[in-house]
Protein backbone atom coordinates (compact mmCIF):
# COMPACT_ATOMS: atom_id res chain seq x y z
CA UNK A 1 0.00 0.00 0.00
CA UNK A 2 3.15 2.35 0.35
CA UNK A 3 4.14 1.70 -3.42
CA UNK A 4 0.43 1.91 -5.01
CA UNK A 5 -1.29 4.93 -4.53
CA UNK A 6 -5.34 4.85 -2.60
CA UNK A 7 -6.89 6.00 -6.12
CA UNK A 8 -5.53 2.74 -7.34
CA UNK A 9 -6.68 0.14 -4.56
CA UNK A 10 -9.65 -1.36 -6.72
CA UNK A 11 -11.60 -4.31 -7.71
CA UNK A 12 -13.54 -4.85 -10.81
CA UNK A 13 -17.17 -6.26 -11.24
CA UNK A 14 -16.31 -9.46 -11.62
CA UNK A 15 -14.14 -9.56 -8.92
CA UNK A 16 -17.49 -8.80 -6.44
CA UNK A 17 -19.00 -11.46 -8.32
CA UNK A 18 -16.67 -13.88 -7.40
CA UNK A 19 -16.20 -12.44 -3.87
CA UNK A 20 -19.84 -13.19 -3.12
CA UNK A 21 -19.40 -16.57 -4.56
CA UNK A 22 -16.55 -17.33 -2.58
CA UNK A 23 -18.59 -15.71 0.90
CA UNK A 24 -21.48 -18.04 -0.12
CA UNK A 25 -19.04 -20.79 -0.60
CA UNK A 26 -17.32 -20.24 2.69
CA UNK A 27 -20.57 -20.34 4.76
CA UNK A 28 -21.95 -23.27 3.11
CA UNK A 29 -19.26 -24.85 4.24
CA UNK A 30 -19.02 -23.71 8.00
CA UNK A 31 -15.92 -21.70 7.57
CA UNK A 32 -17.70 -18.36 8.16
CA UNK A 33 -20.44 -18.63 11.31
CA UNK A 34 -22.45 -16.44 12.71
CA UNK A 35 -22.13 -14.51 16.11
CA UNK A 36 -23.79 -13.16 19.05
CA UNK A 37 -23.49 -9.85 17.41
CA UNK A 38 -24.32 -11.28 13.59
CA UNK A 39 -27.17 -14.30 13.64
CA UNK A 40 -27.31 -14.05 10.00
CA UNK A 41 -29.23 -17.38 8.65
CA UNK A 42 -26.76 -19.82 6.88
CA UNK A 43 -29.78 -20.84 3.98
CA UNK A 44 -30.19 -17.02 3.52
CA UNK A 45 -29.04 -15.59 0.09
CA UNK A 46 -30.70 -12.21 -0.12
CA UNK A 47 -28.63 -10.72 3.38
CA UNK A 48 -26.43 -12.90 4.31
CA UNK A 49 -23.51 -12.15 7.33
CA UNK A 50 -22.48 -8.49 7.81
CA UNK A 51 -19.33 -7.30 6.81
CA UNK A 52 -18.10 -6.95 9.87
CA UNK A 53 -18.51 -10.65 9.97
CA UNK A 54 -17.02 -11.02 6.73
CA UNK A 55 -13.94 -9.22 7.33
CA UNK A 56 -12.96 -10.59 10.11
CA UNK A 57 -13.75 -13.66 9.54
CA UNK A 58 -12.60 -13.93 5.95
CA UNK A 59 -10.52 -11.04 4.46
CA UNK A 60 -8.01 -10.48 7.20
CA UNK A 61 -7.44 -14.58 7.70
CA UNK A 62 -7.05 -14.61 4.00
CA UNK A 63 -5.00 -11.04 3.53
CA UNK A 64 -3.33 -11.91 6.46
CA UNK A 65 -1.65 -15.47 5.13
CA UNK A 66 -2.11 -14.96 1.77
CA UNK A 67 -0.96 -11.29 0.43
CA UNK A 68 1.30 -10.50 2.87
CA UNK A 69 -1.69 -8.02 4.62
CA UNK A 70 -2.12 -6.21 1.80
CA UNK A 71 -6.05 -5.85 0.90
CA UNK A 72 -7.71 -7.59 -1.03
CA UNK A 73 -8.02 -5.37 -3.85
CA UNK A 74 -4.05 -5.33 -4.38
CA UNK A 75 -3.65 -9.26 -3.45
CA UNK A 76 -6.20 -9.70 -6.81
CA UNK A 77 -4.33 -6.36 -8.45
CA UNK A 78 -0.89 -6.13 -7.29
CA UNK A 79 -0.27 -2.62 -9.44
CA UNK A 80 -3.63 -1.74 -8.65
CA UNK A 81 -6.65 -0.37 -10.91
CA UNK A 82 -7.53 3.28 -11.44
CA UNK A 83 -10.84 3.98 -8.90
CA UNK A 84 -13.87 5.59 -11.27
CA UNK A 85 -16.87 4.42 -8.76
CA UNK A 86 -16.74 5.41 -4.92
CA UNK A 87 -18.76 2.99 -2.97
CA UNK A 88 -19.68 4.13 0.45
CA UNK A 89 -21.97 1.69 2.92
CA UNK A 90 -22.06 1.47 6.63
CA UNK A 91 -20.88 -2.00 7.49
CA UNK A 92 -24.02 -3.49 9.08
CA UNK A 93 -25.37 -4.22 5.44
CA UNK A 94 -25.01 -8.24 4.72
CA UNK A 95 -22.31 -9.27 2.12
CA UNK A 96 -24.90 -10.76 -0.12
CA UNK A 97 -27.20 -7.41 0.05
CA UNK A 98 -24.14 -4.85 -0.68
CA UNK A 99 -22.70 -6.72 -3.43
CA UNK A 100 -25.97 -6.96 -4.87
CA UNK A 101 -27.07 -3.34 -5.22
CA UNK A 102 -23.13 -2.75 -5.88
CA UNK A 103 -23.67 -4.66 -9.59
CA UNK A 104 -27.06 -3.65 -10.23
CA UNK A 105 -26.07 -0.25 -9.55
CA UNK A 106 -22.98 -0.19 -11.68
CA UNK A 107 -22.62 2.71 -14.04
CA UNK A 108 -22.11 1.84 -17.48
CA UNK A 109 -18.35 2.58 -18.44
CA UNK A 110 -17.28 2.27 -15.08
CA UNK A 111 -14.41 -0.64 -14.78
CA UNK A 112 -12.87 -0.41 -11.02
CA UNK A 113 -14.39 0.24 -7.79
CA UNK A 114 -13.10 1.30 -4.03
CA UNK A 115 -14.72 -0.23 -1.44
CA UNK A 116 -13.09 0.24 1.81
CA UNK A 117 -13.53 -3.29 3.16
CA UNK A 118 -12.00 -4.44 -0.02
CA UNK A 119 -9.64 -1.71 -0.99
CA UNK A 120 -7.96 -0.61 2.57
CA UNK A 121 -5.72 -3.39 4.49
CA UNK A 122 -8.21 -4.63 6.93
CA UNK A 123 -5.23 -6.97 8.70
CA UNK A 124 -3.24 -3.47 9.37
CA UNK A 125 -3.90 -0.80 12.04
CA UNK A 126 -5.11 1.41 9.32
CA UNK A 127 -5.46 4.82 12.14
CA UNK A 128 -2.37 6.38 10.61
CA UNK A 129 -4.03 6.38 7.01
CA UNK A 130 -7.12 7.76 8.03
CA UNK A 131 -6.07 10.82 11.02
CA UNK A 132 -6.15 13.58 8.72
CA UNK A 133 -9.56 12.71 6.30
CA UNK A 134 -8.14 14.98 4.11
CA UNK A 135 -5.41 13.08 2.85
CA UNK A 136 -6.94 9.53 4.16
CA UNK A 137 -6.92 7.20 1.39
CA UNK A 138 -11.03 7.59 1.18
CA UNK A 139 -10.51 10.99 -0.14
CA UNK A 140 -7.96 10.23 -2.91
CA UNK A 141 -10.45 7.79 -3.82
CA UNK A 142 -13.38 10.21 -4.00
CA UNK A 143 -11.08 12.86 -6.21
CA UNK A 144 -10.63 9.98 -8.60
CA UNK A 145 -13.60 8.33 -9.07
CA UNK A 146 -16.74 9.58 -11.69
CA UNK A 147 -19.05 7.94 -10.21
CA UNK A 148 -20.47 7.28 -6.24
CA UNK A 149 -22.86 4.78 -5.63
CA UNK A 150 -24.11 5.23 -2.06
CA UNK A 151 -25.04 1.81 -0.76
CA UNK A 152 -28.28 1.71 1.64
CA UNK A 153 -29.04 -1.21 3.39
CA UNK A 154 -32.08 -3.23 5.85
CA UNK A 155 -30.38 -2.21 9.21
CA UNK A 156 -29.41 1.44 9.83
CA UNK A 157 -28.99 4.92 8.26
CA UNK A 158 -25.39 4.82 6.68
CA UNK A 159 -25.32 8.49 7.42
CA UNK A 160 -25.12 7.12 11.74
CA UNK A 161 -21.34 6.35 10.12
CA UNK A 162 -18.82 9.29 9.87
CA UNK A 163 -16.58 8.44 7.38
CA UNK A 164 -20.20 7.72 5.49
CA UNK A 165 -21.03 11.73 6.61
CA UNK A 166 -17.70 12.67 5.54
CA UNK A 167 -17.67 11.00 1.82
CA UNK A 168 -20.80 12.27 1.12
CA UNK A 169 -19.66 15.72 2.11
Amino acid sequence: HREVPAERWCVTRPDLAQFRRLVRRCVAEGRLVATDWDRFCASDDAIGPCIHTVSSQLIVPFTSSRAGKASWALMLHPEGLLCDIFVTHGWVEGIYEFVDKVLHSWPRGAQHAYCCMLSNPQCLDIGGLVDRPRASPFANALLAARWMLVIPNHQSSIYSRIWCAYEAF
